[in-house]
């Protein structure tokens, strides 16, 4: 049987596992279905702290995981597609229907970023398609933008893309905006955002060229179809936090992000913790997610030795 487990291969399961590993927890690292979590979609990650000159997202996971194998954490392959975290101990099901037995998890599975998926979005992703302007919106100085999606989330995005771009222009299939008022006002305001009302994404183009030319659009009143030119394309739709496997064993908020106990990484279950954009619908960067993760391991090993001490 195993100390603690940990769900997820990104920055947060990274760090924890250093930290874990430190402690002599041995810890056992799952990958999930995207090793790496959404870290190895970014090209280059330019505000990780003491990489001056920017660091490949692939290159930086790489990086922490020697770090955390250097002092004894296990991987393995593959994903947890059952749980049973309420029974002494708790059980992890495979997908090939083996059982890994643990006294603490940590769920680092982060969050996926929501996608239209329509022709070329997939096949330009880090080519131009993005869906974190506070990674990438660096990458696209004195540039054309675009971006998707009609609540608070596009219109952050919007307005911190005109720190970079040249324009930039929201896409939106209603006639009205679903953001907040306070957002709306600011986003109406600034002079370098377009809006494009009642109009759908049917392609990304240029994946022939090998980067992102623009995009073709439907308005879905008239049924009109319009090109329009850009270099990025930024979807702004909302992510959906990986906890399906958890419903009904841990709380979540509507959405699916796990709640945790005030100032702590504990989740509703004794001894299952959580770290990253698993819980964390508001700063989903690389660096918060790794801090979390940290937390979240110190918090795991002071809980296992409460229970040793009975």
């Amino acid at each position: 049987m195993r100390e603690v487990v940990i769900l997820g291969s990104g920055p947060a399961g990274l760090a924890a596992a250093i930290y874990a590993a430190r402690a002599d927890l041995k810890p056992l690292v799952v990958s999930g279905p995207q090793p790496g979590g959404q870290l190895t979609t970014t090209t280059e990650v330019e505000n990780w702290p003491g990489e001056p000159d920017g660091i490949d997202g692939t290159a930086l996971i790489e990086k922490l995981k020697k770090q955390a194998q250097k002092f004894g954490t296990e991987f393995k392959e593959g994903w947890v597609t059952d749980v049973d975290v309420t029974s002494v101990p708790k059980r992890l099901i495979f997908d090939g229907g083996e059982v890994v037995e643990t006294r603490a998890v940590v769920v680092a599975t982060g969050a996926s970023a929501m996608y239209l998926n329509v022709p070329g979005e997939d096949a330009l992703k880090t080519k131009g398609v993005s869906a974190c302007a506070t990674c990438d919106g660096f990458f696209f100085r004195d540039k054309d933008v675009v971006v998707i999606g009609g609540g608070d989330v596009a219109m952050e995005e919007a307005i911190f893309l005109t720190k970079f771009a040249t324009s930039v222009t929201v896409i939106h299939r209603r006639d009205t905006l679903r953001a907040s008022k306070p957002m709306q006002e600011r986003a109406f305001a600034n002079p370098k955002i377009h809006f494009v009302w009642n109009t759908e994404v049917v392609e990304v183009m240029g994946v022939d060229a090998g980067h992102v030319t623009g995009v073709r659009t439907k308005n879905n009143q008239t049924g009109e179809e319009k090109t329009i030119e850009a270099q990025g394309y930024f979807a702004a739709i909302g992510h959906k936090p990986n906890t399906d496997v958890f419903l009904g064993q841990l709380a979540m908020s509507e959405k699916g992000y796990l709640q945790l106990e005030a100032g702590s990484t504990r989740t509703s279950v004794e001894g299952v913790f959580a770290a990253g954009d698993v819980a964390d619908h508001v700063y989903r960067q690389a660096i918060t997610a790794a801090g979390t993760g940290c937390a979240a391991a110190l918090d795991a090993e002071r809980w296992l030795s409460e229970q040793r001490s009975f």
